[in-house]
């Protein structure tokens, strides 16, 4: 299996984010790999997975689950492509730690009315994450002013952080 070695040291990492990858490890690597993340932060730190996995891996506590809706122009037949049923699905877990991944730029896409829908589902939001509409290039222009959102994400006291999840221009 695969190994951290020189990575980050223990206790270094205020948050940890895992997209995409932990459908593909069978149960005891993910098992593993978790623990190793785990490690890694910081106390107070946070594990944030963007994939669907066992409800019995997931623990209260460092561990959040974020489901993430996709537009179905990137990504076509993804089951859940609508934030609305993200919010109910949240809802319906009744958990603490099962979220909503609000993607500025899926939201874009999908339903528009970005500032609208940061107000009303900013208390269910885990991660938040941008990218330029329509190009999903570096966000810095195009449909969005990412000044203006930076600026009410502030005004409505969102303390968490925003990633990035690009396809650089260069490539």
């Amino acid at each position: 299996g695969a190994d951290l070695g020189a990575g980050p040291a223990r206790g270094s990492l205020d948050l940890v984010v895992v997209n995409s990858m932990l459908q593909y490890l069978p149960r005891a690597e993910l098992v593993r790999w978790l623990a190793i993340w785990q490690e890694r932060l910081r106390p107070g730190g946070r594990l944030v997975l963007g994939d669907v996995i066992p409800a019995q891996v997931a623990t209260e506590g460092q561990l959040d689950l974020v489901l993430e809706p996709i537009n179905g122009r990137d990504m076509p037949g993804f089951f859940l492509n609508d934030f609305g049923l993200a919010a109910a699905e949240v809802a319906a877990a009744a958990r603490p730690n099962v979220k909503l991944q609000f993607d500025i730029y899926h939201r874009q896409i999908i339903h528009g009315d970005v500032t609208k829908a940061l107000e009303a589902m900013l208390p269910i939001t885990g991660h938040i994450q941008i990218a330029s509409v329509p190009s999903r290039n570096e966000p810095d222009g195009e449909e969005l002013s990412y000044p203006f959102l930076f600026g009410k994400l502030d005004q409505l006291g969102y303390d968490g952080y925003v990633g990035c999840e690009y396809r650089p221009r260069g490539k």
